[in-house]
């Protein structure tokens, strides 16, 4: 330990950490790169550790500061990746170079860095003054203060979800894009499909780290429990008409998916052990962690090391040349992988998550796969370009996956990439690159004629959401036959480098510090009654544009009523007989279905297959389709995931409280309406993000509702064993959907609606709220306890000009600051990935 940090631990407030920091060695370099899982090792108890961690971030997001600029390997964006990105991602390269460049957009890695050292500069700034406020006296307008300076440090991710078959070259991909070409492990290996692989940026040092999260030890518990007595149990496997129905449960692609899990944990000896002695700590001498519900980090130098050290965590084992043995896995632990890259550009606000196509059969897995799926803004679906067309399961992961990614998420973008463009017949260089332009041409053509045949699918996004990418990772690489350019990862790199989009980091966080410091320096300035004045008009505001956000809420509200109430009344009519067509299959879909009803009902009515290309069982998204399908062109309507137009996002971004015209006429009071602009742009913005997040709960109501009618039902269906189980279990379901179809339905449909005006009521009055409560504090309150910041507000007012522009109109991205919490009603909390912008 060295004199800073006691310097900094006395300052801080936690002089008492002093002894403990000292104990574990915590120097200044230390300091500066604490996580989560350290701080929790050194501060027990929760508030002190909270305090702790909002001192800590503002300290290492000032260290990060003083560090040099990123590399130049990436260029900043432009700041608008809606448009000019998407509109010109296929057009070849050279297109894109002779572009105008936007205004916002730094062209030269000197623009980069004056952005990046007057961004370190007003963080210091802010710091500073965040310090220097704990010293006067604790106001109503002190603690204001410094809870929006700690607001202005946030953390926009954009995620980027990808899919596609073992094989189809996604690590490769991947590896060729980020510029890491031995990360992710590639080739030959056998990949295991139901670990999730994070790859993004690690701001916080040099080092290459894999961030290991391992299931619960219940859950392996469970699944063991599950596998050793429901594959055993032949006795419930009864005939059925003499059909092939109740095949035998070592026929399915289940079984040996388990017995490839255990073995790849166990070796052979699972087969002699109950599911209580394979529960035995010695098994997982190797991985602690596992039994102590702890993340394992994985640290190495190069990136070649971390690969081969995560390996056995993602990847089926293979057998040792000399003795014959099988390597031991623990990927059947794992629940998600998170590979962090040093200092990579391209990754500094993107997560490229490596997805499975269905997700999988453990709970906490799959709900994990579900929420990535929904938060990710841009997808891509990766095939071999041979097959890409006709590629089933390509589609099948599109097609089950649409109404997560669509209504239920906030997917804007979806990329098919076809692959391995460059696997063709050489004949001579000048003729090959001749016909792998017309293969890609050919190709782009008929998966788009493809995509357009998904009538169900297209109903979930906007018209030009759809692009076709042909790349080679191999010839970007090589450079052999085709240039970088033909390859098309340079186009993939380029959309990346919009997501990250820097300059709107920098300029969103100057606009809300010149805010803050406007207020500070106006606290007690100006005249009491003009300032009443001016309240009074910026009340009438309020009261004017709240109505103008209400109406097309309101006119959205009842377009869904009126859906919803006709397609009530048409599943009541046929939800008997499309249970029926599920719960009784023919042809190939009959085999094993014995065991896989007997799976759906433990699970809650829903049965998820090894393959992809093998139909499941989703009995809440049968039952509840009519309603969904009632309201999804409305629903994508009122809420597009491009986050900016519609009766909800719209209305949200129209309101204004007018403060540039009311600045001309009160100049003695033009500070406090810089802050209520700032304020009103950062409200605006809070509030889609909380819509964005509300409504993807508000569409997966309706199967969440059907499925907490059906609980009951599923759970006396999955007790049911012996002879004649399988009809059995069909009369428990069929009984119980007869009896309860006259009430159900209409229960998901007032779910439905109950949390949208629940939804339209929460934005109406954080809309008053907030601005009135800004309102205050700005104009009614006299306060000469705080710093007097003349000189810091002069030198970023001057920052906010240069970044802005002369003629450019301010449009904030505000980056999300709320956490997964926001997924369920009247949350205020959010931590996603998307931006907003307002005109």
């Amino acid at each position: 330990m060295d004199d800073f940090v006691r310097k900094k631990l006395t300052e801080w407030g936690f002089s008492d950490l002093i002894q403990k920091f000292k104990d574990e060695e915590v120097d200044q370099e230390a300091l500066g790169c604490l996580d989560d899982h350290e701080i929790e090792k050194l501060i027990s108890t929760a508030g002190k550790r909270i305090k702790f961690k909002k001192k800590l971030k503002l300290f290492q997001s000032q260290q990060e500061c003083q560090e040099p600029a990123h590399s130049a390997q990436a260029l900043p964006s432009t700041s608008n990746r809606s448009e000019p990105v998407k509109r010109k991602l296929e057009l070849r390269m050279e297109e894109n170079k002779n572009q105008t460049p936007n205004k916002r957009q730094c062209n030269t890695v000197t623009g980069a860095y004056e952005e990046h050292r007057k961004l370190g500069e007003v963080k210091r700034i802010m710091s500073t003054l965040h310090d220097r406020l704990h010293h006067y006296d604790r106001t109503e307008l002190n603690d204001f203060l410094r809870n929006q300076i700690c607001d202005l440090e946030t953390d926009k991710r954009e995620m980027v979800g990808v899919f596609g078959k073992t094989g189809a070259g996604k690590s490769s991909l991947i590896n060729a894009i980020i510029g890491e070409k031995h990360l992710l492990p590639s080739g030959s290996v056998i990949a295991c499909t139901t670990v999730m692989i994070q790859v993004e940026a690690n701001m916080e040092n040099q080092k290459y780290e894999a961030h290991i999260e391992f299931i619960t030890k219940e859950e392996w518990k469970d699944e063991l429990w599950s596998f050793k007595n429901l594959s055993g149990d032949n006795g419930d496997e009864d005939s059925d008409n003499g059909d092939e129905e109740n095949k035998s449960t070592r026929d399915d692609d289940e079984y040996y998916d388990n017995v490839e899990k255990l073995t790849a944990l166990y070796g052979d000896q699972w087969k002699s052990k109950s599911p209580e002695n394979l529960m035995e700590a010695k098994y997982f001498k190797d991985v602690p962690e596992f039994l102590q519900s702890k993340k394992k980090i994985l640290s190495c130098n190069l990136p070649e090391e971390l690969s081969a050290k995560y390996l056995k965590y993602t990847r089926s084992g293979s057998t040792k040349e000399n003795s014959g043995e099988v390597e031991r896995c623990y990927w059947p632990l794992v629940k998600c992988v998170t590979v962090k890259v040093p200092k990579n550009d391209l990754l500094q606000h993107v997560t490229l998550v490596d997805l499975p196509g269905n997700g999988d059969r453990n709970k906490s897995r799959d709900q994990m796969w579900r929420r990535i799926v929904g938060n990710c803004s841009t997808v891509w679906i990766v095939a071999e370009i041979n097959r890409a067309a006709t590629e089933t399961e390509s589609w099948e992961i599109l097609k089950s996956a649409c109404s997560l990614m669509g209504n239920g998420g906030e997917c804007q973008n979806i990329h098919f990439i076809c692959t391995k463009t460059d696997d063709i017949d050489e004949d001579s260089d000048a003729d090959v690159g001749r016909r792998i332009f017309k293969r890609n041409m050919e190709a782009k053509d008929k998966v788009r004629q493809e995509f357009n045949k998904l009538k169900d699918v297209k109903k979930q996004f906007r018209d030009d959401c759809f692009t076709v990418f042909t790349v080679s990772a191999k010839e970007f690489l090589q450079k052999r036959l085709l240039k970088p350019e033909e390859t098309e990862i340079p186009e993939l790199q380029m959309f990346l480098r919009s997501l990250n989009d820097q300059h709107s980091e920098t300029l969103n966080y100057v606009f809300g510090a010149y805010g803050i410091l406007s207020l500070m320096k106006a606290a007690h300035c100006g005249d009491a009654a003009r300032k009443t004045s001016v309240c009074a008009e910026l009340m009438e505001n309020i009261t004017c544009e709240k109505e103008k956000v209400r109406k097309p809420m309101e006119d959205a509200y009842e377009g869904f009523k009126k859906h919803l109430h006709t397609s009530v009344e048409k599943s009541k009519e046929s939800c008997e007989k499309a249970l029926e067509k599920m719960l009784y299959r023919s042809g190939k879909a009959k085999c094993g279905f014995h065991n896989k009803l007997k799976h759906a009902m433990k699970n809650n009515g829903i049965f998820k297959p090894v393959k992809k290309t093998k139909k499941g069982i989703n009995m809440n998204m049968t039952l509840s389709s009519l309603l969904s399908e009632s309201i999804d062109e409305e629903f994508k309507n009122a809420f597009p995931n491009d986050g900016n137009s519609g009766p909800f996002y719209g209305a949200i971004s129209d309101f204004t409280l007018y403060t540039e015209k009311l600045s001309q006429n009160y100049k003695d009071v033009e500070l406090q309406l810089i802050f209520l602009k700032t304020e009103e742009k950062k409200m605006k913005a809070k509030l889609c993000r909380i819509t964005r997040h509300r409504k993807k709960t508000i569409y997966n109501s309706l199967p969440e509702t059907i499925e907490e009618t059906m609980r009951e039902c599923y759970t006396r269906a999955a007790e049911v064993r012996g002879k004649e189980s399988l009809n059995k279990m069909r009369e428990i379901i069929q009984n119980h959907v007869r009896a309860s179809k006259a009430t159900m339905f209409d229960l998901a449909k007032d779910d439905m609606l109950t949390q949208l005006r629940e939804l339209m009521g929460d934005i109406l009055k954080t809309l008053t709220d907030t601005m009135q409560r800004s309102i205050e504090l700005s104009l009614k309150t006299n306060d000469n306890s705080i710093p007097d910041v003349s000189a810091e507000h002069s030198k970023v007012e001057s920052y906010y000009k240069e970044l802005k522009g002369p003629d450019e109109e301010t449009s904030l991205l505000w980056p999300d600051m709320l956490d997964d919490s926001l997924d369920s009603p009247g949350s205020a909390a959010a931590a996603e990935t998307s931006d907003f912008r307002f005109h």
